[in-house]
C-alpha cells in the first residue's frame, strides 16, 4: 500500500520512451499513415467541390471519415499512441471536417448568397476548430466517470461534416426542395451551433468492446452488408443515416440526464449518513467583520 520512495525509479517512469539507436518501429508509423491518407482524401474533397463534382466530393469526405474512425483504434491496438499522432489527427480533422464540408456546401448552394453564404461557412469552420480544441483539452481530464465516456459533448466534427451534406444527398435522390439556398444557410448554422453546444450525443465507445463469440459472424455479415448498401445506394444510405443521427440526439440527451441523476443518487447513497456538510473556509473579510462586531 505504501511503496518506498525511490527518486530514480520515479525518474525512469517519467522518462519518455527512446528507441534504440534512434530507430522507430514501423507499427508506430501506421496510425499516422492512415491519418495522412485521410488528410489527402479531405483535400481531394475540397478540389472536387471546387470543380462541382459533388459525388466524388462526398465520396472522398466519407472515406476520410472512415479513416478517422479507425486510425485511433489502430494506434491503441498496436500500442502506437503518441503525442505527435494526436496533434496530427487533430489538424487533419479540422481540414477534413471543418474546411472541406464548408467549401463543398458553399460551392453547391451558398455561393448564390455571396457574402452571407460565406459568413455561414466561416461560422461552421470556426465552430469545428473550437469543437476540436475543446475535445483535445478534455482528453487531459482524469476524473471523468466511466459512464460519461459513452457520450460526446456536442456533435463531433466528423459526424457534423457528414450530416451537413444532407441537402446534397436529398438532391441526389431527386427530391427537389424549392428555394433550397435559405434552408441550407439555416441548416449550416444549426449544425455549427450543435458542434459547440453542450448537448450530449452518443459516442459508442462503450458499445461493442467485447461481444459473445456466437455474435462474431453476424457482426461480419452486417458490416459487409452495410458497406455493400453504402457503395450501391450512397445517397440514400447517407441521407437515412443523417436523419437517424439527428433524431437520436434528443434521446441521447435524455439518457445522459437519466444516467447523471442515477450517478448522483449513487454518490449520495455512498456518502456517510448523518455527516454534516463541510463548511467552507472562512474568508479574511468575514474574520475582520467578526472581530469588529465582537463585544
Amino acid at each position: 500500500m505504501f511503496p518506498p520512495f525511490d527518486p530514480e525509479r520515479d525518474e525512469r517512469r517519467r522518462r519518455p520512451i527512446v528507441f534504440a539507436r534512434g530507430q522507430v518501429p514501423v507499427r508506430v508509423l501506421i496510425p499516422s499513415i492512415f491519418t495522412l491518407i485521410g488528410l489527402c482524401a479531405g483535400l481531394t474533397a475540397i478540389r472536387m467541390g471546387i470543380e462541382h463534382r459533388w459525388d466524388l466530393a462526398v465520396a472522398a469526405l466519407v472515406f476520410a471519415a472512415l479513416l478517422d474512425g479507425i486510425d485511433g483504434r489502430i494506434a491503441r491496438l498496436l500500442k502506437a499512441s503518441s503525442r505527435f499522432g494526436a496533434e496530427l489527427d487533430s489538424l487533419a480533422d479540422f481540414v477534413n471536417f471543418g474546411v472541406a464540408p464548408a467549401i463543398i456546401v458553399f460551392n453547391w448552394a451558398l455561393d448564390d448568397l455571396h457574402s452571407l453564404g460565406w459568413i455561414a461557412v466561416l461560422v461552421f469552420a470556426v465552430c469545428s476548430a473550437l469543437r476540436l480544441a475543446r475535445f483535445n483539452v478534455s482528453l487531459d481530464a482524469t476524473d471523468t466517470p466511466a459512464w460519461k465516456s459513452n457520450y460526446f459533448v456536442g456533435v463531433p466534427a466528423p459526424a457534423a461534416a457528414i450530416i451537413l451534406l444532407l441537402p446534397i444527398y436529398v438532391q441526389d435522390l431527386g427530391l427537389h426542395v424549392p428555394r433550397l439556398t435559405p434552408l441550407v444557410l439555416i441548416y449550416t448554422l444549426a449544425i455549427a451551433l450543435l458542434m459547440v453546444s453542450k448537448v450530449p450525443t452518443f459516442s459508442g465507445k462503450l458499445i461493442g468492446q467485447k461481444i459473445p463469440r456466437e455474435y462474431v459472424p453476424p457482426v461480419f455479415v452486417l458490416a459487409a452488408a452495410f458497406m455493400a448498401v453504402l457503395l450501391t445506394y450512397p445517397a440514400a444510405t447517407l441521407a437515412i443515416g443523417s436523419v437517424i443521427y439527428l433524431a437520436v440526439i434528443p434521446f441521447s440527451a435524455y439518457r445522459y440526464r437519466a444516467e447523471e441523476r442515477k450517478a448522483a443518487k449513487a454518490a449520495k447513497a455512498q456518502s456517510p449518513k448523518g455527516s454534516a456538510p463541510e463548511e467552507p473556509p472562512a474568508r479574511p473579510e468575514d474574520q475582520i467583520i467578526r472581530l469588529r462586531t465582537k463585544p
